[in-house]
């Protein structure tokens, strides 16, 4: 009988954190002190990516970059350009191949999303601007986007990288 359970937990979904770190970390503020003269009338755009792959090290492993590029102008002249490549590793076993995509493209970039966020804004401060403090992110919600859309422009699905543009 402690065999037929130990099977059956094998069988079991899998999904742990094994470790969140920074891959590419990047800050530029062409116009400084120049910019710091001028009315700060802030526009952000922020760009989004999340790409996936999985390690040959151990079976059900799996290397997440969510990569975010948040650039500032203030009356058509770049502020700045933060840049992050958020990642980590997590083990993931035994999830129905219908949810991997999700599990991958929205679950774990979702889990990386606050430690990213923290990261730029201390980035802005540390850069004397005032931080920008992101919204939270529905990853699910942008990978139904990103579905539809690779739908419609009819384009070959890498399956390994989500790009969402906010």
């Amino acid at each position: 009988m402690n065999e037929s359970k130990s099977a059956d937990q094998d069988k079991q979904p899998q999904f742990a954190i094994q470790r969140v770190y920074v891959k590419d970390l990047s800050f530029e503020s062409p116009k400084v002190p120049q910019i710091f003269k001028t009315e700060w009338n802030p526009e952000v755009k922020l760009d989004l990516s999340a790409a996936h792959t999985e390690l040959k090290d151990e079976e059900g492993l799996y290397e997440v970059v969510l990569s975010i590029t948040v650039t500032v102008t203030s009356k058509k002249t770049t502020a700045f350009i933060a840049e992050i490549k958020q990642a980590g590793i997590f083990t993931i076993k035994n999830i129905p191949v219908e949810h991997m995509q999700q599990t991958l493209s929205a679950f774990c970039p979702n889990i990386l999303f606050p430690y990213a966020r923290e990261t730029i804004d201390n980035m802005i401060i540390r850069g004397s601007f005032p931080p920008i403090m992101l919204a939270p992110v529905n990853f699910d919600a942008l990978l139904e986007q990103a579905k539809k859309e690779n739908k419609n422009n009819k384009k070959n699905d890498t399956g390994n990288q989500t790009r969402i543009t906010v």
